[in-house]
């Protein structure tokens, strides 16, 4: 691990500020933008030197998909993109409206499904990463291991280069490692959120890339908007970036994935990257 870059498994580096898509398609609920917009922040993306691209084949909402907006955009995809999907419980955009014993993505035949429908959407022979997400409503951790094991057989298939969980606790993240080379951890942390302190410390040690999604929040609790309102009006930036530079500084192995649907947003959180905060900044923020 680098100050610029994070690998993940020994052989693919990627810068730290990354690109999280899912908000391009609304899914599973709420707005996007338009198809030239969502076109448009991903090849700016790319041109700000973004090479980490987290995805799935089930972010997708009436008809708009993010990795076929991803392929649109950017296929022939550039030397030294990274693309990192998630399969799971959800195989389909829609899945999540059904109940959960209709959910067959834990299956081995269901992860089968969804990896191939990655490749398939992405027009990609091997994916770079694929997370395994649990903790899905309705579905216990029952299913982790076999699920590991599947996901293992598809790599040894040549479908899939490196394996990543997500949305995992501690003592998973102990079991993974037990059965598979994990390159990547992706889970709830933030400036608000830190309950994964000790996983972030874990995955530094092992050299395990940590990926935390909601990386700004969705709206910080008052304490932590009153600190990050200060040290941003201090250094002459946004809260948001104040709270990605905060989590580039918690460790040299998290990597940020923001997501956003428009090119300005986007510009400003790859401009986080640059903003250093320093010790007085880190003990005002706590």
């Amino acid at each position: 691990m680098t100050n610029e870059q994070v690998v993940f498994g020994g052989d693919l580096p990627v810068n730290r500020v990354g690109y999280g898509t899912m908000r391009l398609t609304g899914w599973p609920q709420g707005n996007r933008p338009d198809r030239d917009t969502a076109l448009a922040v991903l090849r700016r993306a790319v041109e700000l030197g973004v090479n980490h691209l987290d995805t799935s084949n089930y972010y997708a909402r009436d008809g708009v998909a993010a990795n076929e907006l991803i392929r649109t955009a950017l296929h022939p995809y550039p030397q030294g993109l990274v693309l990192v999907t998630k399969v799971g419980a959800l195989v389909e955009g829609d899945d999540i409206a059904k109940p959960a014993a209709e959910h067959s993505g834990l299956t081995a035949d269901g992860l089968r499904r969804g990896v191939e429908a990655n490749l398939r959407s992405l027009g990609v022979d091997r994916m770079d990463v694929v997370n395994l997400r649990m903790g899905d409503r309705g579905h216990d951790g029952s299913a982790f291991e076999p699920a590991l094991e599947t996901l293992m057989a598809l790599r040894a298939e040549g479908l899939i280069r490196h394996i990543g969980i997500s949305n995992v606790s501690r003592a998973e993240f102990d079991r993974a490692r037990g059965i598979a080379d994990i390159v990547c951890v992706q889970n709830l942390y933030n400036i608000a959120d830190r309950d994964d302190d000790p996983l972030i410390d874990a995955c530094a040690a092992a050299g395990i890339a940590y990926v935390p999604f909601f990386p700004v929040g969705g709206g910080f609790r008052p304490l932590a908007a009153e600190r990050l309102s200060a040290v941003a009006e201090r250094l002459g930036a946004t809260i948001q970036q104040v709270a990605l530079a905060w989590l580039l500084a918690r460790s040299p192995n998290v990597a940020v994935i923001p997501g956003t649907g428009s090119v300005a947003h986007l510009e400003e959180n790859v401009a986080a990257g640059r903003l250093r905060l320093d010790e007085k900044d880190l003990a005002e923020l706590g």
